[in-house]
């Protein structure tokens, strides 16, 4: 049988005066393939900053599941624990300032949303610059991403609360923290997925570090 790659993305750029959205146009929105290769494309020709500096990151969500990050292109490719870095290739197209990612080797348990996503390398010193992706509705649930960004060192502790101001932990993914930077700072994602029932709810996003004072985040 066939399986349908649901290819989606949003993206989010943050701003010291404060948090403007930015949304690259990606090409196909869904593909049909039962072998050999696929090509995922971002066009962010509406991105103001320089596109090759630009860090950009691909995460997979397979359904009811939260997204993985797949990987992180930078300078070159950085393939996350989990995923077969040979199967995906990864290039930028400055002039065009295009992304594509390329998944070799198509296999059933390839099927799943694929998002992309992205910040700017220059912004923001310690404490970290703290900018977030809202990922759209997907059936019954809806997912939510904070980014916190270049910071030092990689102790950090990321937490989510509600509206009443209590932890929210079920459905909470938080990856390890990654070099981000030439300069060694630091970059890491938390992941939240909500039932339908609660996507109108208030949501924040809170980052605590030794020596800072907390952060938070509203969605």
């Amino acid at each position: 049988a066939n399986m349908l790659l649901l290819a989606a993305l949003v993206a989010t750029a943050a701003s010291s005066c404060g948090f403007a959205q930015e949304i690259p146009v990606q090409s196909p929105m869904s593909i049909t393939k039962s072998k050999g290769s696929v090509r995922l494309q971002c066009n962010f020709k509406d991105v103001s900053e320089a596109f090759d500096t630009t860090i950009i990151h691909w995460y997979q969500q397979k359904a009811n599941k939260s997204p993985q990050r797949i990987l992180y292109f930078s300078d070159g490719k950085v393939v996350d624990d989990g995923f077969q870095a040979d199967r995906y290739f990864v290039e930028k197209v400055s002039r065009q300032k295009l992304c594509i990612l390329t998944i070799n080797d198509i296999i059933p348990d390839d099927t799943a949303t694929y998002y992309c996503a992205y910040w700017h390398t220059h912004r923001g010193n310690s404490p970290p610059a703290h900018s977030e992706i809202l990922q759209k509705n997907h059936g019954n649930q809806t997912t939510y991403v904070c980014l916190i960004e270049k910071f030092y060192p990689e102790v950090i502790r990321v937490t989510w609360t509600d509206e009443a101001h209590k932890e929210v932990t079920d459905n909470v993914v938080q990856g390890d923290p990654w070099k981000a930077t030439k300069e060694g700072k630091y970059s890491i994602s938390s992941w939240l997925t909500v039932s339908a029932a609660n996507k109108d709810k208030n949501y924040h996003c809170k980052y605590d570090r030794a020596g800072y004072f907390p952060v938070y985040r509203s969605f």
